[in-house]
């Protein structure tokens, strides 16, 4: 079982309690802003059975995060196969912290910890990362971790309808 520890944080797998404050999480307009809708309860189990079943199956994927001096749940980060039928390849870096989580560095922390594991533990080439043209605060958290954006390879996401939320920026980091 691979977990992660920095200064700050766990990353770990996912537990039954997380789901209560993970399904409010996703109930949260602030919280899912740029994606194209809220997840309802059932929604929001369903994701935390894929995540854990690929932590499982991987002994990587996508982490929950809680803040070890509290014990406190604050979201997820991680590193995922890019999904089929995107317009790249590669292994994705994301994140996505509860609002009272916002604001500390924790999302550059765990992400810090998830490009060492890729790179020293996966030995993987290159890590990738993508989100909407409207999502700054992802972007910021992208160049912090020193990820730089390939314009060329901005996409229309095939999975996001028609709106403001499709256009989607691709950052890269190399090992």
């Amino acid at each position: 079982m691979s977990e992660l520890r920095t200064d700050r944080l766990l990353l770990r797998h996912w537990r039954d309690s997380d789901l209560d404050p993970w399904a409010a999480m996703n109930a949260d307009p602030e919280v899912r802003e740029h994606f194209p809708d809220l997840l309802t309860r059932e929604q929001s189990a369903a994701s935390i059975a894929r995540f854990q079943a690929g932590l499982d199956r991987r002994g990587y994927g996508w982490w929950a995060v809680e803040v070890l001096a509290t014990g406190e749940f604050i979201g997820f980060t991680g590193l995922d196969p890019a999904d089929e039928g995107m317009p790249f390849t590669g292994v994705e870096i994301g994140w996505r912290l509860t609002r009272s989580a916002w604001g500390h560095g924790y999302a550059t922390e765990a992400a810090l910890a998830c490009l060492d594991f890729g790179f020293k533990t996966l030995e993987l080439p290159e890590v990738v990362a993508i989100t909407a043209t409207t999502n700054l605060r992802s972007q910021a958290v992208m160049r912090r971790i020193g990820m730089t954006r390939d314009p060329v390879a901005d996409f229309d996401h095939p999975n996001v309808p028609d709106g403001p939320l499709r256009r989607h920026v691709l950052y890269r980091i190399g090992r």
